[in-house]
């Protein structure tokens, strides 16, 4: 049996800095994971990806299973051989996929006179949905979304569960969370029997995290926080943020979690991904965090800079020579002035668009890195201080 290990090298305050054993090697926390929902971080190769300092990736389960199938992908000998990617790979559940895109209407269209409806059906044993692609009806449980994470072949895989809208009353909240807590323990009751199979094939295990829910409710987030943790799985997740709630109400609610999860594990903050949430988030004992902003921004051109996210667009940026930002040390910085990333977005260039998402995802890992050599050296709050000093606040008001 493998040793999903995290080693906690220090602790600053409730900022930590660790590593986490997978059988396609380690990383380090906190850490920042790209993006490439589709087996493809948009704009970004392999290459570049080692290039920028990315240590582990994000793969996403539901779009997988619609397309290409994860038989598919077991075929090919799982997500690493096919997108021919040797570091480790994370696969979130697919459970925020299937109810957020539950009200989507398939891209093939409505035909003349008929009723837009719910995609979703949620039942005690698992969620009906229709494909937000073509309409065709799917099935996900907890059985069966173990079993497709364990064809795609993630080094790390989410438990699944029911993401409660941001608005939701607690009474709803309530039921959802417990729900997510019972499909948690079949969750892990599947996984162990897949992670023996997987062991009897002869190929590597997977480590799984269950994820925290209950909105921004202080006392469901608690009773979800020590359920998660008494599951003793390698690590926790905290799903549920960043869906719309005031940043404010976030921290609120991280400030709750962190004193409830396990200190010998990581915490995977899912879906968050912007500088001033990495840098708050990190302060309030989080260690690993994801988001599509960074090449979905790119491909709008905005930039993440430490003085806040600059619209290339911009007119006063015409004849502008300087980079994007002075203090990044990523090759378009290096390389390009803002006067010609603004040519290039101006024009639709698809080379504007991929040398600003690299700059954005170089800028999230680099900050991860640089928080982390800060709780190293005990220094986390002049970090945070000093990155306050010249970031807006008026984000915090978002």
């Amino acid at each position: 049996m493998f040793d999903f290990k995290f080693n906690l090298e220090n602790t600053d305050g409730f900022a930590r800095a660790g590593e986490f054993f997978t059988e396609h090697g380690s990383f380090k926390t906190p850490v920042f994971m790209p993006v490439g929902t589709k087996t493809s971080v948009k704009g970004i190769h392999k290459e570049e990806l080692d290039e920028m300092g990315a240590e582990i990736i994000l793969n996403n389960t539901y779009h997988l299973f619609l397309r290409p199938g994860d038989l598919t992908l077991k075929e090919f000998g799982g997500a690493h051989k096919f997108q021919n990617y040797n570091k480790p790979i994370l696969t979130d559940s697919g459970g925020f996929q299937v109810f957020s895109l539950g009200n989507l209407r398939p891209t093939t269209g409505l035909k003349p006179g008929e009723k837009k409806q719910s995609l979703v059906k949620i039942t005690e044993e698992g969620v009906h949905f229709r494909s937000f692609i073509d309409g065709s009806k799917h099935y996900f449980d907890a059985e069966n979304v173990m079993d497709i994470q364990s064809n795609i072949g993630a080094d790390i895989i989410m438990a699944f569960d029911e993401c409660a809208p941001g608005k939701s009353n607690k009474e709803y909240a309530r039921k959802a969370m417990e729900r997510t807590h019972r499909w948690a323990v079949r969750c892990v009751n599947r996984w162990k029997e897949n992670n023996e199979k997987r062991r009897a094939e002869g190929t590597y295990e997977q480590a799984l995290f269950p994820i925290v829910q209950g909105v921004n409710y202080a006392d469901l987030r608690t009773e979800s926080a020590k359920f998660m943790a008494s599951l003793d799985t390698p690590g926790v997740a905290i799903g549920g943020l960043s869906v719309g709630e005031p940043k404010l109400d976030m921290y609120k609610t991280l400030d709750v979690v962190k004193n409830f999860l396990p200190t010998n594990k990581p915490r995977y903050l899912m879906g968050v991904g912007t500088p001033e949430d990495l840098v708050e988030g990190i302060y309030r004992g989080m260690d690993m965090f994801d988001c599509v902003l960074p090449t979905r921004l790119g491909r709008h051109g905005v930039a993440f800079t430490y003085t806040g996210n600059l619209k290339i667009t911009n007119l006063k940026f015409r004849l502008d020579k300087t980079p994007l930002d002075s203090d990044c040390l990523c090759k378009v910085c290096k390389n390009y002035s803002k006067g010609y990333l603004r040519h290039l977005i101006q024009e639709d260039e698809m080379l504007g668009m991929q040398l600003l998402s690299y700059h954005n995802l170089h800028f999230l890992i680099h900050l991860a890195k640089n928080a982390r050599t800060a709780i190293l050296e005990n220094k986390y709050e002049e970090f945070r201080n000093k990155f306050w000093e010249r970031y807006p606040k008026d984000v915090l008001k978002k």
